[in-house]
């Protein structure tokens, strides 16, 4: 979601006694709070990642229970505007270890739920207690209504300067990353069941995290416990913050029930519109997406980009595959000038890389299209669905790394998108057939340096039943080492899909990776063969 991204704040220390700042780094090396700094823990418990699977297996076994809101009235009070004004104090700050300093978010009309915060040094962890010490915030704020009875909502992982935070856990079981360029876009969660179905989608959450150090790297090691409907789940993140981000992810969920749709290691994003389809939005800028387009690299080895779209319905796209080395939703346009928006710098929003660990067997990654007409609303989910979905009382253990930075992953020798148009079909200077729709999509990469018009490289372009390819050209961008690949697309029925596959290849062997597009004719006014000749 297009959130600004969120406050800055401090570090912490140490006392022994009922009131201390737990802190995962050796006690010496923290510094004595100032004396008005109180911030109070739980008892120590024995942690570890096995005391938190079997806390999560137990819990499976009992049936759920919601969280209690207990004011909700009073929560609804604290809308967007009412929520930015409530500011962590700074020297609330709690160190999680050296390059970890740890902020509260607190609750609001958006993020309802109370979690559980713990402090975990060596195999024990206390609970922060919530105290409305750990804000500071208008006399006339809402939030002061719920003092007595308010909890911690999330939290975030600042930078050691304080000045901005680089990894926040804020609402359900979602998450997200500034990436490379220090811009927070797009969304991550720890799982999704049954998106984009009939039915209401199933929303499991966090609702008890216990941070440490990191390890070998990372900066923070972050366990979480999932509790929903149908699953419970223990988690561990283990965050590296860098030239962008990379977590770790290992994860084993236990099943009260059975799901329809399981999304492992979904991601959350918006896309309103492009060059793509710049005609379906009314606005003064000339992109506005916090990603363009899902990235796969199959089991197999084949490179795929497919181009996002807004569509005029709920679409589910399935790609096929077993094992797949990695797939994610990436933000490959960089340039300013194509968002022109110096506000939320959309050029700037990370993209997320998945890359499996262990066997993930047979499955699909699916991508849910919702429409649309606004950047508020997070309308792209792309996640892995397995073939075999685990039934009520079984466990499923699952790992991946989640990598956050700019563009796109390495796509080897192969050039890849970097724009596809879509236009009126036909030849310029004659009636143009409203059953046609033009297509041009640009590759870039060092494959293709060199390489003119007598080279050999030919256009591939197959479509489904229901659509003709006509006049497919490839060509050198002048003035560049770019190629175009153009097509237009003659509409026999009235279908309101059409999937389209395209590359260029040169003597039997790809150039570019594969382009899968997906076209709503319908969105573009036009209609097939048979509706146009009868009008």
């Amino acid at each position: 979601m297009s959130f600004p991204s969120v406050f800055s704040l401090l570090r912490g220390l140490t006392a022994a006694c009922a009131f201390i700042l737990l802190a995962a780094a050796p006690l010496a090396a923290q510094t004595a709070p100032a004396a008005e700094v109180r911030i109070e823990y739980g008892p120590a418990q024995p942690f570890s990642l096995d005391w938190l699977k079997a806390r999560a297996r137990d819990l499976a076994g009992q049936p759920h229970v919601a969280p209690v809101i207990a004011d909700p009235a009073a929560l609804d009070a604290i809308d967007y505007d009412a929520h930015w004004k409530i500011q962590f104090r700074k020297d609330h700050t709690i160190m999680a270890g050296p390059e970890a300093p740890v902020q509260f978010f607190h609750m609001n009309r958006y993020s309802r739920d109370p979690v559980r915060i713990s402090m975990v040094s060596g195999n024990e962890a206390r609970e922060v207690r919530y105290s409305a010490s750990f804000f500071d915030m208008p006399e006339d704020s809402p939030a002061k209504k719920i003092e007595d009875h308010a909890a911690f909502a999330g939290f975030r992982v600042m930078r050691p300067d304080l000045k901005t935070d680089w990894i926040s856990f804020l609402g359900a079981s979602y998450y997200r990353t500034d990436g490379a360029e220090k811009q927070y876009g797009m969304s991550v969660r720890g799982l999704a069941i049954n998106t984009g179905m009939a039915q209401p989608e199933e929303f499991p959450r966090f609702t008890e995290f216990y941070i440490a150090a990191g390890e070998n790297g990372a900066a923070a090691t972050i366990y979480a416990l999932l509790d929903g409907p149908s699953v419970t789940g223990a988690y561990r993140f283990d965050a590296a913050n860098g030239d962008g981000q990379v977590i770790e992810v290992s994860a084993t969920l236990f099943f009260r029930n059975g799901v329809e749709r399981l999304g492992i290691a979904p991601m959350t994003s918006m896309y309103w519109y492009s060059e793509t389809n710049r005609n379906l939005a009314f606005d003064w800028r000339p992109e506005v997406h916090d990603s363009d387009g899902l990235a796969m690299l199959t089991g197999g080895g084949e490179r795929i980009w497919r181009p996002l779209a807004n569509p005029d319905r709920v679409v589910t796209s399935s790609f096929m595959d077993a094992n797949p080395r990695g797939f994610g939703l990436m933000q490959r346009d960089r340039s300013f000038a194509n968002y022109q928006d110096d506000g939320v710098f959309y050029n700037k929003r990370a993209s997320v890389w998945i890359e499996p660990r262990g066997d993930w067997g047979p499955g699909q990654v699916q991508l849910v299209e919702i429409p649309t007409d606004d950047e508020i609303y997070d309308n792209i989910v792309a996640y892995w669905l397995p073939a075999k979905l685990p039934a009520a009382g079984e466990a499923l253990e699952i790992g991946y790394r989640q990598v956050w930075g700019s563009g796109q992953p390495d796509v080897g020798a192969l050039a890849h998108t970097v724009a596809t148009r879509y236009g009126r079909g036909g030849v310029p200077g004659q009636p143009r057939p409203t059953d046609e729709l033009k297509v041009q999509i640009d590759f870039s990469g060092a494959v293709l340096e060199g390489l003119g018009a007598a080279d050999g490289v030919k256009p591939m372009v197959s479509a489904g039943a229901g659509v003709e390819v006509l006049r497919a050209a490839a060509r050198p961008i002048v003035g560049t080492d770019d190629w175009r690949l153009s097509f237009d697309l003659k509409l026999k029925t009235d279908a309101d899909t059409l999937d389209v596959r395209a590359y260029l290849d040169r003597e039997g062997m790809p150039l570019t990776e594969t382009w899968l597009g997906q076209v709503h004719p319908g969105l573009f006014g036009l209609s097939g063969a048979a509706r146009a000749a009868s009008n």
